[in-house]
C-alpha cells in the first residue's frame, strides 16, 4: 500500500484566507436584519469578493435522538447490529441508513429504528466486493462505496444490486475521514485522490460519472499565529518519532458544489470560499470571545510526547518543545451539507457546538455538538444528523439525530 505523500504547498498569496488581518474598509455594505436575538449579518464587496461577519448570539437549536444502532452488551453476538468497526454512514431514501463495516467488508442497512433492512457486499475482488470499504454516499438513485485499496468506486442500488464500477488511483492508505467521499448535493460528491503529478485533490462525481470539477488541495502557509508545531525525534537505534500536539489550531477546508473550496486556519473564526488558487468569492466571519488553552489541556495534548520520553530517554528531538499559543483556536472542523449549509464545529470550553450558515454566509444556529468516533465524520442531511460513537466498551454504535430549532424563551 502507497500513503499519499505530502501535497504540494502554494504560496501565501495564493490561499486567500486572509488569516493575518481582517478586510479593509469598503463598499455596497448591507445591512440584514435579525433574525432572533442579537444576531446580526453584515456584507461587505471588497474587489469582487464578499466579506459575511457574524455578530450577537444566534437562534438556539437542538438535536432529538431518533434511534441508535449497535450492540447492548459484549453477549451480543453474530447480530446484524454487531459491528466490526463501522468506517463510514450515510443517509439512504425513505429513512434507511447505510452503515459501511470495513472489518467484515459489506453494507448494512438499517431503519431509523434501529431494524436491520438487508445487508450485501463480502470481501473480495469480485462484483459487489470490497477489499477495503473505506466511504459510501448516495448520488442521485444509486449508491456509491469507495474501495481505496483495489482503486475502485463500486455502484449499488437501494436494494443493494451491483451496478457496475468506475476506476481510481488504487493502494491509498489512510484516516477514512479524509480519504472518503464528500458529499456536497443530492447528486454530486467529491472524493479524495492523489496523482503523482497533479498532488492531492478532490475529484467530483454524479450518478453518471465524473462532472469535471476538480479541487486542489491547499495547505496552510507556514508561521502561522497559533501553530504548535510538531517534534521529530530520532534515537540511535535508529527509531523515528513525530509528536503532534493537539491543542494547536488545525487546517480544515471541505469541496464544495460547483468545484469551490471552504478552508479555514481555526486559531480565527473566518472561513475562506475560493475558486482555484487565487479567486476568492466570499469571506464567511463570526465574532466570538476568545478563550485560554487550559492546562490540563495543554498537558493532555503533548502527552505522546511526554511518554515517548520517559519510555525511551536520549532522544535527539527538534524542535525540544512546543510553542503554546496565546489562546485557544475556535475551529476544530468544517463540513458541507447536501443543501448547501456550511457547519462548523466550534471549539469552547463549556463544550463543543456547530454553527451553521446559509450558503450566503448568514449565521442561521447553533447547536451542541455530540461526539463521534475519531477518524470518522459526522453525516448531515436536510434535518438529520447521523454520528459514528465508539462506546467504553469499544464497541461502534450509529447514532441519528434529527435537528430542532428550540422554542424561544428556553
Amino acid at each position: 500500500m502507497v500513503a499519499p505523500p505530502h501535497p504540494p504547498r502554494f504560496s501565501t498569496a495564493k490561499v486567500p484566507l486572509l488569516l493575518a488581518a481582517t478586510l479593509a474598509a469598503a463598499c455596497d455594505q448591507e445591512n440584514s436584519p435579525s433574525r432572533g436575538g442579537d444576531l446580526a449579518t453584515t456584507f461587505d464587496t471588497i474587489g469582487g469578493g464578499v466579506h459575511v461577519t457574524n455578530t450577537g448570539t444566534p437562534p438556539r437549536w437542538h438535536l432529538t435522538p431518533v434511534g441508535s444502532i449497535g450492540p447492548k452488551s459484549l453477549t451480543e453476538q453474530q447480530t446484524p447490529d454487531e459491528f466490526g468497526q463501522v468506517s463510514a454512514v450515510a443517509i439512504g431514501p425513505d429513512e434507511t441508513i447505510f452503515v459501511a463495516d470495513a472489518i467484515n467488508r459489506e453494507v448494512r442497512v438499517f431503519d431509523f429504528d434501529g431494524a436491520h433492512v438487508r445487508t450485501f457486499g463480502r470481501e473480495g475482488a469480485g462484483p459487489g466486493e470490497f477489499r477495503s470499504l473505506y466511504s459510501l454516499a448516495w448520488v442521485g438513485d444509486r449508491l456509491i462505496t469507495f474501495d481505496p485499496s483495489q482503486g475502485r468506486i463500486g455502484e449499488f442500488s437501494a436494494d443493494g444490486d451491483w451496478l457496475g464500477q468506475r476506476r481510481t488511483t488504487g493502494g491509498l492508505t489512510g484516516s477514512a475521514a479524509q480519504i472518503r467521499f464528500y458529499p456536497v448535493g443530492e447528486n454530486e460528491v467529491f472524493r479524495f485522490a492523489f496523482d503523482p503529478d497533479a498532488g492531492t485533490q478532490w475529484i467530483g462525481l454524479d450518478n453518471s460519472g465524473a462532472t469535471g470539477d476538480t479541487v486542489p488541495f491547499l495547505t496552510a502557509p507556514e508561521d502561522l499565529p497559533g501553530q504548535t508545531g510538531g517534534i521529530l525525534c530520532t534515537w540511535e537505534d535508529g527509531r523515528i518519532g513525530y509528536y503532534g500536539h493537539t491543542a494547536g489550531a488545525k487546517w480544515v477546508q471541505h469541496p464544495a458544489s460547483g468545484g469551490v473550496m471552504y478552508s479555514a486556519w481555526g486559531y480565527f473564526y473566518r472561513i475562506a470560499v475560493t475558486r482555484g488558487e487565487s479567486d476568492t468569492l466570499r469571506v464567511i466571519e463570526r465574532t466570538l470571545p476568545t478563550e485560554p488553552i487550559s492546562d490540563e489541556e495543554w498537558n493532555t495534548g503533548s502527552a505522546e510526547f511526554d511518554e515517548a520520553m520517559e519510555r525511551w530517554p536520549g532522544g535527539s528531538c527538534n524542535p525540544r518543545g512546543y510553542n503554546r499559543p496565546e489562546r485557544a483556536s475556535f475551529v476544530n472542523e468544517i463540513f458541507v451539507s447536501t443543501d448547501g449549509k456550511l457547519w462548523v464545529e466550534v471549539i469552547r470550553t463549556a463544550g463543543n457546538r456547530w454553527e451553521f450558515f446559509d450558503p450566503d454566509g448568514r449565521l442561521l444556529g447553533s447547536v451542541p455538538a455530540v461526539p463521534y468516533k475519531e477518524r470518522t465524520v459526522p453525516v448531515f442531511r436536510g434535518d438529520h444528523l447521523v454520528t459514528i460513537r465508539q462506546d467504553d466498551m469499544d464497541l461502534d454504535h450509529v447514532d441519528v439525530w434529527r435537528l430542532e430549532r428550540q422554542p424561544a424563551g428556553r
